[in-house]
């Protein structure tokens, strides 16, 4: 396959900085690398990566947990923003600003933690426009997730007067944006938070009320408790999860979209026979192209750029390990960027 170029002073020097994981007897390891061009993956658009994420997922493949990472070396990152060097793909031109999540980019294929990508074309849409690359990873898979869920939980008919709409693990970067895009929609906001110190931070935000995680943190004592949220974007999971579905109003839907309070599920089918509730999966990684672009198009439009600067931490990429530390015991607040190669990245 053969890659179309532009001006060769664009593309600048075959050789880029990543930080590179390498299995080691005690576990992967990353390390910050100098690598050639000829060293990345297959594909057919090379890009200059600007800014990535740093998501939960990307946390437990920097330490090597979940068994998501199979071939070693590997460049990490599940998201990213860049710029199109060269494509051999008709709908992606060179000097084209995208962004990419999903995919499996960061866990089978090499990803955004380095500042030249080889990908497929068809990963990739066209960074939103209101966006700067900054402001797009800002938003990121963290953002792109949260859309996501709400979207399904309208679908299955939630509406802003319908009641109190819970949301689990509010600090986080999932959390933080379904707090403030359902507050956007219109909706009464309950945010779930085991720091007591954000409880102002989840009230600027939009949440109109808090609820410490300590109250919902065990199995019910019940396989139905009283009738409390008329929906609910869950990005915990475990114990959690089943505490929140016996408390799930007749007819409402939980959207579940994170596992950080681990995979298991000890519930019963109680509340889904006698409520007529709804568990709505949400998947991030290989959602349709037609409903990507919608969602993404829809996220920029109600969550503008100074929103995103408003809850966003920037780091390097040499600081990746220990923030990678920090998203796994739950100590990050809001959305980290990483900051990869950002000259002439759009106004960031």
């Amino acid at each position: 396959m053969r890659l179309a170029p532009i001006d060769p002073q664009t593309r600048m020097t075959d050789t880029f900085k990543a930080l590179l994981l390498e299995q080691h007897p005690d576990g992967p390891m990353a390390t910050l690398r100098t690598l050639k061009l000829d060293d990345l993956p297959a594909g057919d658009v090379l890009l200059r990566v600007h800014y990535s994420g740093l998501n939960y997922k990307d946390g437990m493949i920097l330490q090597g947990q979940g068994n998501l990472v199979r071939e070693y070396p590997h460049v990490p990152g599940i998201d990213l923003a860049g710029t199109v060097l060269e494509s051999a793909d008709p709908r992606v031109r060179p000097g084209e600003a995208v962004v990419l999540t999903g995919h499996r980019v960061g866990e089978t294929h090499w990803g955004g933690y380095a500042e030249r990508a080889r990908v497929q074309g068809e990963w990739l849409i066209p960074q939103p426009a209101s966006y700067s690359a900054r402001q797009a990873m800002a938003a990121g898979t963290a953002g792109f997730t949260a859309m996501l869920a709400i979207q399904a939980l309208e679908e299955h008919g939630l509406q802003p007067e319908a009641g109190e709409v819970l949301v689990t693990g509010a600090s986080g970067g999932v959390g933080s944006i379904a707090v403030r895009l359902l507050a956007r929609l219109g909706y009464t906001v309950t945010a779930v938070t085991g720091r007591p110190e954000n409880a102002e931070y989840l009230h600027q935000l939009g949440a109109q009320h808090i609820v410490p995680r300590g109250e919902l943190a065990e199995t019910p004592p019940k396989p139905m408790l009283r009738e409390r949220w008329a929906g609910c974007v869950d990005t915990v999971g475990g114990d959690m999860l089943a505490h929140v579905l016996a408390g799930m109003n007749y007819g409402s839907s939980v959207a579940a979209c994170g596992l950080a309070g681990g995979p298991q599920l000890k519930t019963t089918v109680l509340p889904f026979l006698l409520r007529g509730i709804n568990l709505l999966g949400i998947d991030s990684v290989l959602c349709p192209g037609e409903r990507r672009r919608a969602a993404w198009e829809r996220l920029a439009e109600l969550l503008p750029g100074d929103d995103l600067d408003a809850i966003t931490t920037e780091i390097d990429l040499e600081e990746l390990p220990h923030y990678g530390e920090q998203i796994l015991a739950g100590q990050i607040r809001g959305r980290t960027v990483v900051r990869v190669d950002p000259a002439d990245a759009g106004g960031s």
